[in-house]
């Protein structure tokens, strides 16, 4: 198939890693399947994003977000309001240009940008829904901005919440995004995208049928979603990878692999929280004194002040933690999490529980410990315990900090407790569900194959 004759598509993310990796993991799937795939994103990531021009079978366009090179984008409200004035502006100006060359059959956007769909459909393009956390959340959000259920104030976290298809829910496991507790803009910032869903035709999942069936099933009648998922990288599935774009955006660090390379099967506590939440020094002081404590092998992802989150919460990890943990333990700033979680080394992830993450543990057949912090993170976590029963969450005090001691609970349960066994036998049991899940005629392949066909038969009608 020439080039002209492939079904060419445009994706928009802001270039955040944890939005921008999805993307691009659905843009391997849909190469493979003959689709001509473009990625579009703010200016401020074009030096971070690491691209062969000769190989890489993505091609990257940019556009500025409307702030200057030195602003500082975790001014979240700035950013947010720039991008829907501005930015909406100059990725009209960037497709106008790209259609004067390509002949995009569909815009897929994240629910970030909502301000890409209205720019979508003024083009003339239809528009595509990439939805990046859990089946779950797009039913709770779906359900709460078009008042189809009922919610209460969402002020007291103890109030009981019961939705369709999901265990009763404490106020405290809904996304944050819709609290009061949470800046204003953020929940307009989801509102918006609510609404824009009238004009989206597709909304895909990076989740998969068999471990939302329910939650898939009851948005069937309102406004579907389709699992294509899990979307991870080929070799967590045993594939080989393709030579395409990667995103990293902070350097890995090579040690870590070479690392747990020199311990025993099952016997490292592998600790992470993603690319954008900063534990403040108490989080850090009671994680160490957990796994000081616990005796068990770790490896923690301990990322530097600079990188993000508040000043204040560029917190150290105490003198005595490494005294007292020297040979069992490795802390670094990043590390290449999908390798480290298929790592036979590892036992369990200590996890910040973004949509990200979990699937990549689901996928790995790696029990969790959820520490959630904000956005989707602590529905997450209810998920895990309740839901996919493949891991335990953290209690938290009032402060919203867990002990100590709770944590080494937690650690004891997953590791060594009564349901330790019953813990691994689950997590083994999704990560063949998901392995199953991709494979050809399945359902997410199934679900992706119709999105393809689609896009076929209007490039053929519109030709």
């Amino acid at each position: 198939m020439t080039e002209d004759e492939k079904v060419k598509v445009l994706m928009v993310s802001l270039p955040l890693q944890g939005h921008i990796n999805p993307m691009l993991k659905l843009a391997k799937r849909l190469i493979s399947k003959g689709v001509h795939v473009t990625i579009a994103t703010t200016e401020y990531a074009r030096h971070r994003i690491e691209q062969d021009p000769q190989n890489s079978e993505i091609k990257f366009e940019f556009f500025s977000d409307g702030l200057a090179g030195d602003f500082d984008r975790s001014n979240n409200e700035a950013l947010i309001n720039s991008l829907k004035v501005e930015g909406s502006k100059n990725l009209s100006t960037l497709i106008t240009n790209l259609t004067k060359v390509h002949n995009y059959s569909c815009v897929i956007v994240n629910p970030f940008v909502p301000f890409a769909i209205e720019v979508a459909v003024d083009q003339g393009i239809p528009c595509a829904l990439l939805w990046i956390q859990a089946c779950a959340l797009y039913s709770i959000y779906y359900r709460y901005f078009k008042n189809i259920d009922f919610f209460p104030d969402l002020k007291d976290p103890n109030e009981k919440v019961q939705l369709p298809c999901l265990p009763k829910l404490e106020v405290r496991d809904l996304p944050s995004l819709i609290l009061p507790s949470s800046p204003h803009y953020f929940w307009l910032l989801m509102k918006e995208f609510v609404q824009a869903l009238d004009k989206v035709k597709w909304v895909l999942g990076t989740s998969f049928y068999e471990i939302e069936e329910e939650i898939v099933n009851s948005m069937a009648s309102l406004t579907p979603i389709y699992p294509i998922g899990p979307l991870v990288s080929p070799f967590m599935l045993g594939k080989k990878e393709t030579n395409v774009a990667s995103v990293d955006m902070w350097n890995a660090e090579d040690s870590c692999i070479e690392w747990l390379d020199s311990k025993p099967p099952s016997s490292v506590i592998y600790v992470s929280f993603g690319s954008i939440t900063v534990l403040s020094q108490k989080q850090k002081n009671n994680i160490a004194t957990a796994l000081k404590n616990s005796n068990i092998s770790f490896l923690w992802v301990v990322r530097p002040r600079d990188i993000g989150g508040s000043q204040e919460d560029g917190a150290e990890l105490p003198l005595e933690f490494f005294e007292k943990t020297k040979g069992r333990g490795l802390v670094v700033r990043w590390c290449q999490q999908e390798k480290v979680l298929i790592h036979p080394a590892v036992a369990c992830f200590i996890s910040h529980c973004g949509w990200n993450s979990t699937l990549e543990t689901v996928v790995a057949g790696v029990p969790v410990i959820g520490y959630p912090d904000w956005t989707d993170q602590r529905t997450n976590a209810m998920l895990i315990e309740h839901v996919f029963q493949n891991g335990v969450k953290v209690n938290f005090e009032e402060d919203g900090v867990a002990s100590a001691e709770e944590i080494e609970r937690c650690i004891n349960k997953i590791m060594e407790g009564p349901r330790a066994i019953e813990i691994r036998k689950r997590a083994m049991e999704m990560k063949d569900a998901a392995n199953k899940a991709l494979l050809e005629g399945s359902t997410s392949d199934k679900n992706i194959n119709l999105f393809i066909s689609d896009l076929i038969a209007k490039k053929t009608t519109k030709a």
